[in-house]
């Protein structure tokens, strides 16, 4: 049963025409944008599965109404996005699952690991600088051992209900029989350079003109098919070792400029981690709450529960929206939170199999007192600085890491009828990842894609003074993230209330935390709140989303100290909550997802 458009979506398509503030310099997106499509919102009584891709959702919802659980719609839903958006995520790439079974919240860790062979001088050229940040990206180099597959069998092992090769049918028949090319796959095609220096990429997605093949194509994938068959019969096995793995290895290492370290070796030995999740205390509408997010190698949980935190500490804390927007005061608060936890991410976080978390737990970037003591840096004005705190008093030895960019992801929020429901976001990093395509046979149009996910590292191992930056290279190790799938629970009862999550990069966080205090703060619906206009910062400019914040706004801003600069901010947020009996779904208007169930 789908419920009204959200009207804040309505107000802001109005502020696009009526805005008069002049354009900025464009924000850098993890994935181009494609557009605004309104979405109504969505309510079930049972069972939901919110994904990035229509044909992805419906294949999660006929494995749930088969009599499958949460994971087995997961599986089936990342086969078909591998497929039908492989630009954002794959078989190729990693993901982080945040698993409640009604009991115990679990953090399933897939994401990718740093081949033996490498070091902290992997994105250095021989003057020991920076690779330029795309060549890296656009090469084999930036591949990590892929773990999305593995830790998908992982979870399945523990939660699935239906058989491992039946999640693979919706994928199979769909590469075999075609797909119709979506409008934003088509746009993101005709907006790519990088991906047509790849033979089998630009055999698969473009026609011999040049051009990518017109939207509502039925595009076959026959060469994924068949990987796919592999796979279901045998597990991940199938991409971890044989044909499929030295299809892999070749085509990383035989990059012609670029050329990897990943090896056989490395895609045998792949492990994924099962974490303990990362859950603190929230307060919202004077409701007690808990919100589960993901621990490290993960960045997410932890800043997007400082921002909430600082922001709770202010007098900004209860704000409500003013005529359906964020307020100047509250965007200059959030800012400044955010500036707050982005210091503390880029000073400490990284992969804690090699990194000890501050003052000896995680927890401590959240501490009470520390929050407490991190709120007194916020004013009436924009700091000229935002330094990283010190959990604990104790010092940090790490040296911070430089801002570099961040690329996009796709995230799934499933509810199902036996009480579990997960968070999964799932990347190949870059829009098309490395944009190199793995085939075992030239002969078999199309393959996958592999990730990028190594340059989401710390290119400068050190700083000027020699001291190591945290997030920097090391054989066998995961590069941080900025994914943020989202568990959210009643404290008293224990109660779930909420599966969400979000792609984009470095701003997942403040579109999650967006996501969150629209509907645990101000009451809107899932879908009212991802409507609203997107915003953030990185640690510099303010960022709001283009023509959707009145010049008022944006002025009000600018005399507080902001550097204000406006873009597309391509979110594609979803998110699965507890209504009055029923479950309300949202998905974004910037991307292609709904939510559909029963």
């Amino acid at each position: 049963m789908n419920a009204a458009a959200s009207p804040l979506l309505a107000l802001g398509l109005a502020l696009l025409a009526a805005c008069a503030t002049p354009p900025a310099p464009p924000v850098q997106q993890p994935e181009a944008a494609s557009g605004l499509t309104a979405k109504p919102g969505w309510t079930f009584q049972r069972q939901a599965v919110a994904a990035a891709n229509p044909l992805a959702t419906e294949a999660g919802a006929r494995i749930l109404r088969a009599g499958g659980s949460a994971v087995d719609a997961a599986i089936a839903v990342q086969m078909v996005l591998t497929l039908v958006e492989p630009q954002s995520s794959g078989i190729g790439g990693g993901a982080f699952l945040l698993h409640h079974d009604g009991r115990r919240v679990q953090a399933f860790d897939g994401r990718e690991t740093a081949p033996a062979g490498a070091d902290e001088r992997l994105f250095l050229n021989a003057q020991g600088q920076p690779l330029a940040f795309m060549d890296a990206v656009a090469s084999g180099r930036s591949v990590g051992v892929p773990g999305a597959l593995a830790m998908l069998a992982l979870a399945h092992r523990q939660h699935g209900k239906l058989p491992w090769a039946r999640l693979f049918e919706p994928a199979i028949a769909l590469a075999e029989q075609g797909f119709a090319v979506s409008p934003r796959l088509h746009a993101l095609l005709l907006a790519e350079t990088a991906l047509k220096k790849d033979p089998v990429a630009t055999a698969y997605f473009y026609r011999p003109d040049g051009q990518p093949h017109p939207v509502g194509h039925a595009l076959r994938n026959p060469e994924l098919a068949h990987v796919l068959r592999q796979i279901a019969a045998v597990g991940p096995v199938a991409l971890h070792e044989g044909p499929v793995a030295r299809a892999i290895v070749n085509t990383v290492q035989r990059h012609p400029t670029g050329p990897g370290r990943l090896d056989l070796d490395d895609l045998q030995r792949y492990q994924p981690r099962e974490r303990e999740a990362l859950c603190h205390d929230h307060t919202a509408a004077q409701r007690a709450l808990r919100i589960c997010g993901f621990p490290p190698p993960s960045s997410g949980a932890l800043a997007v529960g400082q921002i909430l935190g600082l922001l709770a500490r202010t007098p900004q804390a209860t704000a409500p929206l003013a005529q359906g927007l964020p307020s100047p005061d509250w965007l200059h608060s959030y800012a400044e939170a955010s500036r707050l936890a982005f210091a503390d991410r880029a000073q400490y976080v990284a992969d804690p199999d090699f990194v000890a978390p501050p003052a000896g737990r995680w927890g401590s970037l959240l501490d009470t007192r520390y929050l407490d003591e991190r709120a007194r840096l916020i004013g009436p004005a924009r700091r000229p600085d935002a330094p990283a705190g010190q959990p604990g008093g104790v010092q940090s030895g790490w040296a911070s890491m430089p801002e570099q960019p961040e690329y996009g992801t796709s995230h799934i929020s499933i509810v199902d009828a036996f009480g579990n429901a997960l968070a999964m976001t799932t990347t190949i990093e870059a829009a098309f990842g490395s944009r190199l395509m793995v085939t075992t046979d030239p002969s078999r149009p199309g393959g996958f894609l592999l990730n990028n996910q190594l340059s989401d590292f710390s290119f400068s191992p050190r700083d000027a003074l020699g001291r190591p930056i945290a997030n920097r290279v090391e054989p066998g190790k995961r590069p941080r993230s900025s994914m943020s799938p989202t568990l959210v629970f009643d404290r008293a009862s224990g109660e779930l209330l909420m599966s969400a999550g979000s792609p984009g990069g470095a701003l997942i966080i403040h579109y999650t935390a967006k996501l969150l205090h629209g509907t645990l703060q101000w009451g809107l619906s899932p879908q009212a709140a991802v409507d609203l206009p997107n915003f953030g910062t990185l640690g510099g400019p303010l960022l709001l989303e283009q023509g959707r914040f009145p010049a008022a706004t944006v002025r009000a801003l600018e005399q507080r100290g902001h550097t204000v600069q406006q873009g597309e901010l391509t979110s594609g947020a979803q998110a699965i909550v507890r209504g009055r009996g029923v479950w309300l779904g949202g998905a974004d208007p910037r991307r292609e997802g709904i939510v559909a169930g029963d």
